[in-house]
């Protein structure tokens, strides 16, 4: 998927001029063909996080679409008041290509989980959240982002993810994608975290269960009349998300499915990490596990809704 987003600027950047690629300390051979084919549309500015959100600010009002990529938690907690008041009080389009969110740098602990940034950037007026399910639907969203006049956080999972994506299916930044259509249950997810979803509606369906996944790449705008026209007579919502419980995906289904249904809303379970700062260091499959974000904790949750 990091591959796949690279690859989509250094096309886009040939296509036109005015894209740039800003780095911070991606080490040697990142886009070494961007870098020799393209020079003056290549920077890469090393451990300087805050400089190159100004920088790509002070480009974008010079008629430049700066793409900034760096690890996740850099580019949204070490700079964020850069973020705020360079970016998004302007109003600027600058693409924020955030590596490895929710808990891909396992192996390096607290510091590089990026467990908040879907929070932080939610939190600010103007920008955009995309968070595609695999490379396909990374390249169809990578494409439109050329012309979009928003700054955009993109969030990247691991890479090498499984293809999940309907080539047949149009996607659209700020339209959710129906996989499976929901009977009792509606699973609502982001990011990779829809490869999941897909395997516990499977699991389900042996306990006469029968729940329906909606895909939402973009977190921001969220979207708003598809979650309430697939939320219509269930009896649950699962949210997952590779992030924090509070602030992320399930608090703004919360909030839509408060808004539009009052007292006659589903009941909504969300299912992500505890708000507190893991302390494990392992594999992104073993913390997965840790947190209760593997498929069949997921599903006694469900299972659990129902015995009740």
């Amino acid at each position: 998927m990091r591959k796949t987003s690279l690859d989509c600027v250094f096309e886009l950047a040939k296509k036109d001029k005015r894209v740039l690629f800003i780095g911070s300390d991606l080490g040697p051979g990142v886009l070494e063909n961007f870098k020799k084919e393209l020079p003056d549309q290549f920077f890469m500015e090393g451990v300087a996080e805050q400089f190159i959100i100004g920088m790509s600010a002070g480009l974008a009002k010079e008629g430049f679409i700066p793409y900034v990529n760096t690890i996740a938690t850099f580019i949204t907690r070490r700079c964020y008041e850069q973020v705020a008041i360079d970016l998004c009080l302007h109003d600027l389009p600058v693409r924020l290509i955030g590596n490895g969110g929710g808990l891909v740098y396992a192996p390096l602990g607290p510091t590089h989980l990026a467990l908040e940034d879907l929070s932080l950037m939610k939190s600010l007026p103007n920008m955009t959240i995309i968070s595609p399910c695999d490379s396909l639907e990374m390249r169809s969203l990578m494409h439109q982002t050329l012309n979009y006049m928003h700054p955009i956080y993109i969030r990247l999972g691991r890479g090498g993810e499984k293809i999940i994506t309907n080539n047949g299916v149009k996607t659209e930044i700020g339209r959710g994608v129906l996989f499976k259509t929901p009977k009792d249950v509606l699973i609502i997810s982001t990011g990779t975290m829809t490869q999941k979803a897909l395997e516990v509606s499977e699991k389900t369906v042996s306990q006469d269960i029968h729940c329906g996944v909606l895909h939402l790449h973009t977190i921001k705008p969220i979207d708003v009349e598809g979650i309430i026209k697939y939320s219509k007579n269930i009896k649950l919502i699962v949210t997952i998300e590779e992030h924090f419980r509070s602030g992320g995906l399930g608090s703004s289904i919360l909030e839509v499915i408060n808004d539009h249904f009052g007292e006659n809303s589903p009941r909504v379970i969300r299912i992500g990490v505890e708000n507190k700062f893991p302390n494990e260091y392992g594999s992104q499959d073993t913390l997965q596990h840790s947190v209760g974000l593997d498929a069949e904790e997921i599903k006694k949750k469900i299972f659990n809704f129902f015995k009740k």
